[in-house]
């Protein structure tokens, strides 16, 4: 499968905070559509903690994907990243005591020749687009969506819901080591999007609100400039986002596979 994209579109901003503690890769000004590798990561731990988590696993991640990986990235690939990033931690915290505590999120998006492999650790969020359908979004590790699956408050409270910013899970170093949850997305037509987005962005959208914009018939750029005014005017938070519009999909095929049709050509 050669999964051709269109240009990519980021933004990362500090929104209503002090600082900007969410990092992405690769940086929204070098994106461009031979880009494989995306990752959004919002840290968490206070003051400049955040912004230290959410960069060093931006470019841990990366390392670890340049470095070693052969082919399409799979769930324990992914996961030694993971691992890897952790011991990064460890030697950062190791150097830095202050920064004990640190954490973060981390949403990443590879497009491979299967596919596309998303995988996901805490609340940062990617959706796959179709026509404004929602084909396909990650499940929050957070405690409002535990909560929602056990039954102890609807769907429609989570917004307003006092611990909404609690999650579950983070990357915060080998004594606390998480799994990432990892799909293969198979399902991949020209015209597609997939959107990757912080936490500060869900500030302000819903899912139903998403879908009504890209549902739209408009450029990926003038998506990203609606995407931003609606951040930039409504949301407190940080906010990050990509949007990564599929421009075209050739299946490939093997040479096996075209030795075999040649020669049943003849029978």
């Amino acid at each position: 499968m050669d999964i051709m994209m269109g240009q990519p579109f980021a933004v990362c901003e500090r929104g209503g905070r002090l600082n900007n503690e969410d990092s992405v890769y690769p940086q929204p000004e070098v994106s461009s559509p031979k880009q494989r590798l995306f990752i959004v990561c919002d840290g968490v731990g206070g003051s400049e903690k955040g912004e230290i988590a959410s960069a060093l696993a931006c470019e841990s991640l990366q390392t670890y994907f340049s470095s070693f990986l052969q082919g399409n990235p799979t769930e324990e690939f992914i996961n030694q990243a993971v691992k890897y990033t952790e011991s990064r931690f460890d030697d950062f915290v190791s150097s830095n005591p202050s920064a004990k505590g640190m954490a973060t999120t981390m949403a990443l998006l590879y497009v491979g020749t299967n596919g596309m492999t998303l995988a996901h650790i805490g609340d940062s969020r990617i959706y796959q687009f179709r026509k404004g359908q929602i084909l396909h979004e990650t499940v929050d590790h957070s405690l409002v969506n535990s909560l929602v699956k056990l039954g102890r408050i609807k769907p429609e409270e989570v917004s307003s819901h006092p611990q909404k910013n609690v999650i579950l899970k983070a990357i915060s170093g080998t004594e606390n080591p998480v799994q990432a949850e990892v799909t293969l997305i198979t399902n991949v037509t020209p015209g597609d999007y997939f959107f990757m987005c912080s936490d500060g962005v869900m500030e302000c959208f819903d899912d139903k609100a998403l879908s009504g914009l890209f549902e739209k018939n408009v450029s990926s750029d003038l998506l990203k400039t609606e995407v931003l005014e609606a951040c930039n005017n409504i949301s407190r938070d940080n906010f990050s986002f990509f949007i990564i519009p599929v421009n075209n999909v050739q299946e490939t095929v093997s040479i096996k596979h075209f030795i075999l049709s040649f020669f049943y050509s003849f029978i």
